[in-house]
């Protein structure tokens, strides 16, 4: 059991490195990239995908980092 919990904490902590990839990408798409292969308008689209995914997986990541690392009174008995 404790293997398991602590696979969940590696992955919660990947998962973390995983938001900042997916916003910094977002961001780099949106207002650094300067390609001709690529529009503006499909670079926002994308970027801007990117930044709302990274923003939900910082959403859930703080919620699995929250269970697995502050327990709450609950889980004690």
């Amino acid at each position: 059991m404790n293997e398991n919990k602590i696979m969940q904490q590696i992955t919660a902590i990947f998962s973390v490195f995983m938001v900042f990839f997916y916003i910094g990408v977002g961001f780099f798409l949106i207002i650094y990239f300067d390609n001709s292969v690529l529009d503006k308008p499909i670079r926002v689209i994308i970027g801007s995908t990117f930044i709302f995914y990274g923003t939900y997986r910082a959403f859930k990541a703080y919620v699995q980092i929250r269970k697995l690392f502050l327990p709450t009174d609950k889980d004690d008995k």
